[in-house]
């Protein structure tokens, strides 16, 4: 475990954490941050991930604002700031640094090449982007924030996408989660599951609204499509 320098597409670099499986080469998994920046529960992703035979490598996707956020759920503070941050972000420049990363992985030696991702709120919509605009061996959006705006580019998905999308989730509408699973429904590359009553960030660890029927629920099926598409 622990931290490298990726080089941007457009100059400059960034940190990402880093946890290794005991044997190696292994494949590789992409992961991608909430908006409290790569924090100790990305990190934990990183490190379970790695504890199920994954490199796994989250990238600091806020440095363009400020390098190194550590947030928590935790504080009113931290929300303001964390919310902050994620309007001040790119995304068209964060799925440039995702695909940066992605390409850093592929080419690493302890890497067999089949490379995937995996998001989280924030990062759950540019897991979709990633799909969308990527060549990443497969796709995890764990709800996503804002994805029926995005439906336009639904035609590009032509690898394997995984969606877990909260039924109650705070940051979306029943319309929104209407529009969203009628625009995916076609593409043979999707699979999208609804969890029955869960709220947003219910996979979360220690938050406000984890639900660990749903999470294990989700994780098991997470682990299964990683097995499937990158072993």
């Amino acid at each position: 475990m622990g931290e490298v320098t990726i080089t941007a597409a457009d100059g400059g670099a960034f940190s990402a954490y880093v946890a290794k499986p005991a044997s190696l080469p292994a494949p590789g998994v992409v992961v991608i941050q909430e908006i409290f920046g790569v924090n100790a529960v990305m990190r934990g992703v990183c490190d379970d991930l790695a504890a199920q035979g994954y490199v796994a490598v989250c990238p600091d996707l806020f440095w363009r604002q400020e390098p190194g956020i550590q947030l928590t759920d935790k504080t009113q503070d931290e929300w303001n700031r964390a919310f902050a941050l994620m309007k001040g972000m790119d995304q068209d420049k964060a799925v440039d640094d995702l695909k940066a990363t992605l390409a850093w992985l592929r080419g690493s030696q302890d890497c067999t090449g089949k490379v995937g991702t995996v998001g989280y709120c924030l990062g759950g919509r540019l897991a979709f982007m990633m799909a969308m605009r990527s060549d990443a061996d497969c796709n995890v959006s764990y709800y996503g924030v804002g994805l029926d705006a995005l439906l336009g580019e639904a035609g590009n998905i032509t690898r394997p996408l995984l969606m877990h999308v909260a039924e109650k989730d705070k940051f979306a509408t029943p319309e929104v989660l209407q529009t969203l699973t009628a625009g995916l429904s076609g593409n043979p590359n999707v699979a999208l599951h609804v969890y029955a009553g869960a709220d947003h960030a219910f996979a979360r660890p220690g938050g406000e609204h984890y639900d660990k029927a749903a999470a294990d629920l989700a994780n098991g099926r997470t682990s299964a499509f990683f097995k499937q598409h990158l072993g």
